[in-house]
């Protein structure tokens, strides 16, 4: 972010390339709508290019970013007065969530690939069921890999308000999901 605040543009090509499906899916599954991710996607990316130069690093660029866009999606709650939809994803290591990788995982034996899809839909249906609160705190630590302090800052609540509410939204998933595990 340092460098594109200096003029370097490739850097904000590289910075978009390595953010943008972690950014597009925290929204999206926290709206539920296409066209709307869409449009605020393109909101955080215009604000990151517009407020630059006044970038100071005073935690992680994913935190500052996730920021952006999680005051972006309280905005359009807001304005459309929806309840969040707000969809499973975990993010592994090569940048599939958690759906993508049960479908990857079963893609050699068809029988597989059906109780893949299987559990797909369940990890959907039990996040879903989490109160608002909790998946949020969910998927800014699984989507976003923030930590409960950068949570906890992100969502305006204290240190330990973030942490339980993700210790409720751990309990609840395995406690929905016990048939699976």
């Amino acid at each position: 972010m340092l460098r594109f605040a200096g003029g370097d543009t490739g850097a904000f090509e590289e910075l978009y390339r390595r953010h943008e499906l972690r950014v597009w899916r925290y929204l999206q599954r926290n709206l539920g709508n296409r066209a709307t991710t869409d449009e605020l996607m393109q909101d955080v990316w215009f604000t990151v290019a517009r407020t630059a130069r006044s970038y100071r690093p005073i935690a992680r660029f994913t935190t500052w970013l996730l920021t952006l866009a999680h005051n972006r999606l309280v905005d359009a709650l807001r304005a459309t007065r929806h309840h969040v939809h707000l969809y499973a994803g975990v993010d592994g290591s090569d940048g599939l969530s958690i759906i993508d990788q049960l479908a990857a995982d079963s893609e050699t034996e068809p029988s597989e690939g059906a109780q893949s899809q299987q559990h797909a839909a369940a990890v959907l249906a039990a996040i879903k069921q989490l109160p608002s609160e909790q998946r949020q705190v969910f998927l800014l630590h699984a989507e976003g890999e923030l930590t409960l302090e950068e949570i906890a800052r992100i969502t305006g609540t204290n240190f330990e308000t973030a942490k339980s509410r993700l210790r409720y939204a751990r309990s609840k998933l395995r406690q929905l999901l016990q048939e699976y595990a």
